[in-house]
């Protein structure tokens, strides 16, 4: 009996570090194939030899009018000078007036009621413009649509550093 137990012992942990043995190599040496080990060497996933479709990039999203203006109401900020009420007033009304525009170029009208549609908007922008900011931040306001922000600001730089050379 007592070679029976010895016996048995030793087949049980035979196959203890059989099983242990074959899980290490299997994770060591990754997933092999359907095929078997031989098939693609058997080491890790290999490529495909089927070329794959290639997917078409998508196109960037169109931004809202509250990120357009978001992005560029630091630089107006800092060309205008402005103080938190005036900024907050001057971004309200340019995304109301931006989302119009927005909605106007979906509409794709003809070009000359797409021009009719846009000098609304502008003169209609103008007026709540002129409401809420005081006038010489509108006129300032003004100037910078024509000449651009990074001009305002070269403008306002240059006139800074002759005030403090005289």
């Amino acid at each position: 009996m007592k070679k029976v137990i010895k016996h048995s012992g030793l087949n049980v942990l035979t196959l203890l570090f059989a099983l242990f043995g074959t899980t290490a190599i299997y994770a060591q040496y990754g997933y092999g194939s359907q095929y078997g080990y031989g098939s693609r060497g058997g080491y890790g996933s290999q490529r495909s030899s089927i070329p794959q479709a290639q997917t078409p990039a998508e196109e960037p999203k169109p931004k809202t009018a509250e990120e357009l203006v978001d992005e560029q109401m630091p630089r107006i900020t800092e060309a205008l000078e402005l103080n938190e009420f005036e900024q907050a007033v001057l971004s309200s009304v340019l995304k109301k007036y931006v989302q119009e525009r927005i909605e106007a170029q979906i509409l794709k009208l003809p070009p000359e009621k797409m021009a009719e549609v846009y000098e609304n908007i502008t003169k209609r922008q103008d007026e709540e413009l002129k409401a809420g900011l005081p006038l010489e931040k509108y006129e300032a306001f003004v100037a910078l649509q024509k000449d651009g922000v990074s001009k305002t600001i070269k403008k306002k730089k240059k006139q800074k550093r002759k005030k403090s050379k005289n």
